[in-house]
Order: C-alpha cells, then sequence, then structure tokens
C-alpha cells in the first residue's frame, strides 16, 4: 500500500493509524480516509481497499477451528472488531469464518473498542452477563476496556499462550493444538 501511494512505510503507517480509529468507525469513507495519505485515484482507492481488506484476512491458523468448536459444543461465540465496511466486507467473504451467534462491528455502531458501548452492544446480542464472557483481545487496551464493563479478559498473544492462560482459570476447553513432541509421542 505504501508503495502504491508513493510513500515510506514508516510515513505510511504514522497516517494510516492516526486516521484509522475514524475509518474504522465508519466516520470516515474510503475516499476521505485514503485522501489523508495526499493525491489519490479511483483506481488506486480500489486497489488500497482490496489490499487492505487482504491484509486482514490471516487469521492464527488454529482460532476459527477453535471458535467452531466451542459453538459446536454450545458456547455462544461472537466476532467483536474495529474495522471500516471495506475491510469488514472482505472478512465476511472469508471461507475460514465460523458462523458466530453475534457479529459487532464498529463501523456499523460509529464506535470502537474500547468504548464500554461497543461491548455492552455485543453482551446484548450473545444474550450473556459481561461476567458470564470471555474476551480476546492482542490489544491491551481493549482486553481493559472489555474488564472495565465486567468481562473477563485474556491478551492473545499466540494459540498455544491462549491455552496455558485457560488452563485452571475458565471451564472452556482450549484451542486444540498439538506440539512437535505429542506427534513424535503418537507416532510411538
Amino acid at each position: 500500500m505504501a508503495a502504491i501511494l508513493h510513500l515510506a512505510r514508516d510515513r505510511f503507517e504514522e497516517i494510516y493509524w492516526r486516521y484509522r480509529l475514524s475509518y474504522d468507525e465508519g466516520k470516515l469513507d474510503p475516499v476521505e480516509y485514503w485522501t489523508h495519505f495526499g493525491q489519490v485515484t479511483p483506481a488506486q482507492i480500489e486497489q488500497l481497499n482490496r489490499l487492505d481488506g487482504r491484509s486482514w484476512t490471516y487469521p492464527d491458523p488454529v482460532m476459527p477451528d477453535w471458535a467452531g468448536q466451542l459453538r459446536e459444543a454450545k458456547f455462544k461465540i461472537a466476532l467483536l472488531s474495529n474495522m471500516p465496511f471495506t475491510v469488514r466486507d472482505a472478512v465476511l467473504g472469508c471461507e475460514w469464518l465460523p458462523e458466530f451467534d453475534q457479529r459487532t462491528f464498529s463501523c456499523e455502531l460509529h464506535i470502537s473498542k474500547p468504548a464500554p458501548k461497543i461491548y455492552e452492544h455485543c453482551l446484548r446480542g450473545l444474550g450473556v452477563a459481561a461476567d458470564d464472557a470471555l474476551f480476546l483481545d492482542d490489544r491491551p487496551d481493549n482486553v481493559e476496556g472489555a474488564e472495565a464493563v465486567g468481562i473477563h479478559g485474556v491478551l492473545f498473544t499466540s494459540a498455544g499462550d491462549l491455552a496455558i492462560q485457560l488452563a485452571g482459570r475458565f471451564d472452556i476447553p482450549p484451542p486444540g493444538i498439538a506440539t512437535l513432541e505429542e506427534d513424535d509421542e503418537k507416532d510411538d
């Protein structure tokens, strides 16, 4: 994306994040967002939207399967994400995306994590109390936002670390993660 805009990567990232929250909240449309980077053509905006959407569609490979397994085990699951409409549409088109009981997107509500109202909206959609919910996120401020409304929060760094954090704290099956050692033992 930086190359399309003829910007150095650090300059691109500075602008990308400076206006991203407003874009994620649907307060800027794609033209308004991308023109913060300078002169852009409609063809460039279309290309940038496509690349931006694709850049957010690479999950930790264990997590979609785990979400599906939780739902099959009768846990209610939700997707709560900060993203603009263009990225939302790209993510919703992914074959790996499991079925969720609730989907809450910042672009639709015009609010974003860590604002309390976005978590409350998600909880209402799920029909669960905050203290019965577990929230995973890779950003500490978003986990703190969830905890501020009474949701149990876990900072996500990897599926393996998540399994360790869940053990003994929550009555929920951990993600199914096989290690090389476990695989070797099965071969014996």
